[in-house]
């Protein structure tokens, strides 16, 4: 008699008749019981090559393209390195207690950012909490670790679907899931927007929530697994459950069932997504109301894609952002194409799934549905974000074409017809490369072999015991190799099209240590300087400075720092710190480094060494007080001039803003346009000198700053040769203030420029600070200011002089979410002085208090608390339910 471990065997390894039988039953109990036929060893082999193929393709590719970690090519293109490394350091920081902040609050970035905003949309998925085991200056090696361990957990639960949904081979279905993970859209893009790629996570996890609701099974575990869904990344979280109800919806209209039924299951279904978003929701809440209060980015316009670009992108090694990134590999794709042809699949199954992929593509293609996918709003930067539920629904129907048998020719032939238009179709597309068909070939000759060998032992012919092995040898082969192919040219195009940074080098290794030797947080802040290295320098290096890049950099520190001189990139989403005296005196920057430019990003400045330098200054506290109405003269609002913005800020007059004569290139004066400023023209090929020169005159001794935010080019006082750069590009980036020299004896102030694009100039550009006058106001907020400040997470605490009034000013955005109490009273939300927050003094109060609640927190806290409650009630209701049915069955067997 066969023994029992054959006998699973054959329920895993073979595509026998039993699988047919399923297969022609469209009922829900039919397909229970072909799912749970599957032994839980045969998933995990399954699941186990999934992850292994795809961590073994997207290694490789790396490796081929000598990309970090495998070479010295940078893989920290455009946010990865920006954005998301940095703050990765940062959850190092806080898991190790080295942070300035709390879960709340970030006093690094911003000079005092709300943080959990930040956390939910870039780091509360449960992957991130690893870079903890690795040391901080290897957070680049933490990054892509998790990346491989992201995409390889996608390909297992992919894997694990397919087996839920129909028996089949398990390293077949290993080797589709893998094609899932391995999808264009993943290593192409969300590769380095790695928090999407817990939406790829998410797409399979959620399909088997909805198997759960048709089979009656796991109420509990279903609303949990939406919950972590919606917690790693609600944005991706939202596409996938759109995927997975379309999955659901398509399932339901397969099955005869009778409609009471159908209703039950969708009503399971709506209960677990309520709850599990329920669960979800303190954390999902905050960061929408932080998106709210965020400084606008730029607002894209749809235009649906070309056909022959969209087809291409079905083909391995096409790139581009403009178009969706579909490909999922050869075999996935031709199995895919083949269903609509294969008559051992069910009629109805056949139109349904071949109707949902081609519907699915549709939707990405016409705007109100494309709004739809993206929760209504075109996103920056990649226009097709919901790929990867069109790339999840393209391999399930392949998987559903393959697990009936191999198809016969028929189908194959049809399949392979599909395919070849496919590839004629996309071959005239600009992102084809003259290799994508060649490989295509390549790959297809490789499945095609594999499924025949397959077929010949289904048929039970003769066929040697290596059969099986080289048919899977093939099939996996061809899938790695025109994988790891595909991610070295994804590697190589995107670092020709994107920004790309250094991972930690020396540079970090001396800013970290000259930050650590000066540092004394609260006493003063210590800021990383104006030349930065990535948009969150300060997460990255220490101390507290002005930078900040986030998608929820927040309008009022956007807007009050660009107000006093400061710079901007990503359309100011990415403000930059001011190197000047006077904001940081506002701002209690006791210290500040400055550092060369990055000869990452600036090869041609040299070798790749990084100098740093620390300049002190006597500032006041971080809490200081000023009358509750300005002194006369000094404008309550802001206006356009940087200088005047400043002194409002201060409290007192400490620029001279001269009158400018500003002349062109031939000596000529320019004249002022009807928007109040100077136009500029890049200088001519083939000629030298300044394309403008400024005259102005100031007091003797007083130290010159240039304003000119719309103008990318150099400056200087004696020349330009040895002076400054300003690295506008309107309307991306802004220049920020800078300082030139001091003024000579003679009051006279020429500054040269040499404009490198054209730009503009504003009215008064010139501001001559009189550092006698500044150090006289110091003093001043220093007498008048706090005698001790206390920061503790979220929490501040400043001890006042006696007698104080007015109001005492924090040198601090006023974002939303603050309140305070003066002398121990009742807490009100925080006041804004000129985008500082501010607490009104009576004159009684000694001391102030200030908590900081992310908007949004207590009402999604209120909600989350209503679902977990929901869900002990269902909870308890189950088991109730199971005990009284034991118990009725036990009377009744008594």
């Amino acid at each position: 008699m066969p023994t029992k471990e054959a006998a699973l065997k054959r329920a895993g390894d073979s595509a026998t008749s039993d699988m047919r039988t399923t297969s022609t039953g469209t009922g829900v109990t039919a397909r229970e019981t072909a799912a749970a036929a599957v032994p839980p060893h045969i998933r995990r082999r399954a699941t186990g090559l999934a992850a292994l193929i795809t961590a073994l393709a997207f290694c490789v590719g790396d490796a081929v393209a000598t990309t970090f970690p495998f070479g010295g090519h940078s893989r920290s293109v455009s946010d990865l390195g920006n954005q998301f490394v940095p703050f990765h350091v940062h959850l190092w920081d806080l898991l190790h207690g080295r942070a300035d902040g709390d879960l709340l609050v970030n006093w690094q970035s911003g000079y005092g950012s709300s943080f959990l905003p930040d956390l939910g949309t870039y780091l509360s998925s449960p992957f991130a909490l690893l870079v903890g085991l690795f040391p901080r200056d290897e957070i680049d090696v933490a990054v892509y670790v998790i990346t491989v361990l992201k995409m390889a957990s996608a390909g297992a639960a992919m894997a694990f679907l397919l087996l839920t949904l129909r028996k089949g081979r398990w390293w077949t279905a290993g080797a589709l899931g893998a094609s899932y993970a391995l999808c264009g859209w993943s290593m192409a893009e969300a590769s380095y927007n790695l928090m999407w790629l817990d939406g790829l996570i998410a797409f399979p996890l959620l399909c088997l929530v909805g198997e759960w609701a048709l089979t009656n099974r796991r109420p509990v575990l279903g609303p949990l697994v939406v919950a972590l869904a919606w917690t790693a990344n609600f944005y991706t979280a939202y596409m996938a459950t759109i995927g997975a109800a379309l999955v659901l919806l398509l399932r339901l209209l397969l099955s005869r069932e009778e409609t009471r039924r159908k209703l039950a299951v969708l009503g399971r279904s709506v209960l677990a997504t309520l709850l599990g978003i329920g669960l979800a929701t303190p954390l999902i809440l905050v960061v929408f109301k932080a998106t709210k209060l965020a400084h606008p980015g730029r607002v894209n316009q749809f235009a649906p894609a070309a056909l022959p670009d969209v087809l291409a992108r079905l083909l391995p090694g096409t790139y581009t952002f403009e178009t969706p990134a579909v490909w999922v590999g050869t075999a996935a794709l031709l199995l895919a194409l083949t269903l609509p042809f294969n008559t051992a699949v069910v009629r109805r199954e056949r139109v349904g799934w071949s109707a949902l992929v081609v519907l699915v593509l549709l939707s990405m293609q016409w705007k109100p549905t494309h709004l739809a996918w993206h929760a209504f709003a075109t996103p920056n930067g990649s226009s097709y974000r919901q790929t990867f539920v069109l790339c999840g629904v393209l391999v399930i129907a392949g998987w559903l074409s393959l697990a009936q048998g191999v198809p016969r020719p028929r189908p194959l032939l049809g399949g392979v017809g599909l395919l070849a238009v496919v590839a004629a179709a996309g071959s005239f597309s600009v992102t084809a490369q003259s290799w994508t068909v060649p490989l295509l070939a390549l790959s297809l000759a490789g499945v095609l072999g594999s499924l025949m060998l397959l077929r010949s032992v289904e048929a039970r012919r003769r066929t040697a015991r290596w059969a099986p092995v080289l048919a899977a040898a093939l099939l996996v082969g061809a899938q790695v190799g025109e994988s790891a192919v595909s991610e070295a040219w994804f590697d190589k195009a995107r670092l020709g099209r994107l920004d790309d940074y250094g991972p930690w080098s020396q540079r970090q290794d001396v800013q970290s240590a000259a930050v650590a030797r000066v540092e004394n947080w609260p006493a003063y802040r210590t800021d990383p300087g104006i030349w930065q290295t990535v948009g969150n320098d300060p997460l990255v290096v220490g101390g507290q400075g002005a930078q900040y890049y986030s998608s929820l950099t927040s309008e009022v520190w956007a807007s009050t720092l660009t107000a006093l001189g400061g710079g901007y990139s990503s359309r100011g989403r990415s403000p930059r710190s001011i190197d000047g005296p006077v904001t940081d005196a506002i701002f209690s920057v006791g210290a500040r480094l400055h550092s060369n430019q990055d000869p990452f990003r600036h090869p041609l400045l040299g070798p790749y060494t990084t100098t740093v330098s620390v300049s002190r200054l006597d500032v006041p506290p971080l809490v200081t007080v000023r009358p509750a109405v300005g002194p006369s003269g000094v404008p309550q609002t802001y206006g356009d001039n940087t200088f005047r913005n400043q002194e409002a800020l201060l409290g007192a007059h400490v620029y001279t803003v001269p009158r400018v004569e500003v002349l062109d290139a031939n000596g000529t004066p320019t004249r002022l346009t009807e928007q109040g400023q100077y136009g500029v023209r890049p200088r001519e090929e083939g000629k030298y000198g300044p394309t403008q020169v400024l005259n102005a005159r100031c007091p003797a001794g007083s130290e010159v700053f240039l304003s000119v935010p719309d103008f990318g080019g150099q400056g200087g006082l004696r020349g330009v040769s040895d002076g400054v750069r300003f690295d506008a590009r309107p309307p991306q980036n802004r220049a920020t203030v800078q300082p030139m020299g001091t003024v000579p004896a003679s009051g006279a102030i020429r500054v040269n420029l040499i404009s490198l694009m054209a730009g503009a100039i504003p009215k008064e550009p010139i501001g001559c600070l009189d550092r006698a006058a500044l150090n006289a106001r110091i003093a001043e907020l220093k007498a008048a200011g706090a005698t001790r400040v206390s920061v503790s997470g979220s929490h501040l605490s400043a001890e006042l002089p006696p007698g104080s009034t007015g109001v005492a000013v924090i040198g601090a955005p006023a974002i939303e979410g603050w309140s305070c109490s003066a002398g121990g009273g009742a807490a009100r939300p925080a006041g804004n002085h000129l985008g500082l927050l501010s607490v009104p003094l009576d004159g009684t109060a000694r001391t102030i208090s200030c908590d900081f609640t992310p908007p949004g927190l207590k009402a999604g806290s209120a909600v989350g608390g209503a679902s977990a409650l929901g869900l002990f009630v269902l909870a308890g209701y189950r088991w109730w339910s199971r005990r009284r049915a034991g118990t009725r069955a036990g009377s009744t067997t008594a």
